[in-house]
């Protein structure tokens, strides 16, 4: 019920309000953009800031092993599932989509955490970036293996290289990493210097962004509601499983609750904007409408409301 009251959610409640009832509220583009660009940034320093105070510990390097296997586990544990469902091609861009992860739950579970007392680590930023692209490999690889079953011959499908350079040099991704070595490098000297942007602006910056996200549920949410009641379970209840399949890792690896929850809201966390860029145009056999509408529909908001704090007090009650 906390997390309900936070300014932050409830910007988020009101712009999903405002699209349902279809007001003319909207957030410029170009503003909207700024924003995103503002919380990586942000998000950067404050991990490259904490990894120099901390540094890269056998618990730090469990947490980002963790978080890399269940990079590779919850799209394959996802393709198995949603094939027999769905088509192949639709069942690899769903399973990349929620075995990818969500930038901005990722940032918003990091806020909770902080406030609630059970901060994660500066490194868990270097899991989520290692989390992001196996999935898009994975699911390219799953469609070209479709392709040649089917005797499909598809010139215009990108190869591996190329969708592995655009992922690790998108400029999202780019300034991700640059402000987390930025912040590291500069340490508490850097801190006290940006803490001004990367502190005191965090809160409202990230309220404001929610507003916009609201907004984009709101005018989502038919996508997601016109799926299939099998596809509608598997947006809801597959996130949980991955998150305590998450759990279970970091038991096993003795975490800190801090860092099991941000990779329990990793694992149950699904990507609306990479994935569905990349695979547009990597597997266009697949329907956007599936993959999209799911993860931004109907997951995320999910776990904003409900999902983080659910994740933050099993973990603090498990470890």
């Amino acid at each position: 019920m906390n997390n309900l009251l936070d300014p932050a959610i409830l910007f988020f409640v009101l712009g999903i309000f405002a699209g349902a009832i279809r007001s003319n509220l909207e957030i410029p583009a170009a503003v909207a953009k700024f924003l995103s660009l503002y919380l990586l940034m942000a998000l950067g320093l404050k991990g490259g800031f904490a990894l120099s105070s901390n540094g890269l510990n056998a618990q730090a390097l469990s947490g980002i092993g963790i978080a890399v296997a269940l990079a590779f586990i919850v799209p394959t544990l996802g393709y198995l599932i949603l094939r027999s469902w769905v088509s192949g091609f639709n069942a690899a861009a769903i399973a990349s989509a929620y075995g990818s992860v969500s930038a901005v739950t990722f940032v918003t579970a990091l806020q909770y955490l902080e406030s609630a007392g059970m901060p994660a680590g500066g490194h868990m930023t270097v899991a989520m970036v290692l989390m992001e692209s196996p999935a898009i490999i994975m699911a390219v690889l799953l469609a070209n293996t479709l392709r040649h079953r089917q005797g499909i011959v598809n010139t215009g499908a990108p190869k591996i290289g190329k969708i592995l350079h655009e992922s690790f040099t998108d400029g999202a991704h780019l300034l991700l990493l640059g402000s987390l070595l930025i912040g590291w490098i500069s340490g508490e000297s850097g801190k006290v210097m940006m803490k001004p942007f990367s502190g005191d602006l965090f809160k409202g910056m990230l309220a404001f962004f929610l507003l916009d996200m609201g907004l984009l549920v709101a005018r989502n949410f038919k996508q997601a509601r016109e799926a299939s009641p099998l596809l509608l379970g598997y947006a809801v209840i597959g996130p949980v499983v991955h998150a305590m399949l998450a759990l279970g890792l970091a038991w096993v690896a003795g975490l800190a609750p801090g860092d099991a929850a941000i990779l329990m809201t990793l694992a149950a966390s699904a990507s609306y904007i990479v994935v569905p860029a990349v695979l547009r145009y990597a597997i266009p056999e697949a329907n956007p409408a599936l993959y999209f509408g799911l993860s931004l529909g109907l997951t995320f908001p999910i776990n904003i409301l409900v999902g983080i704090p659910l994740y933050a007090k099993i973990a603090a009650s498990v470890l």
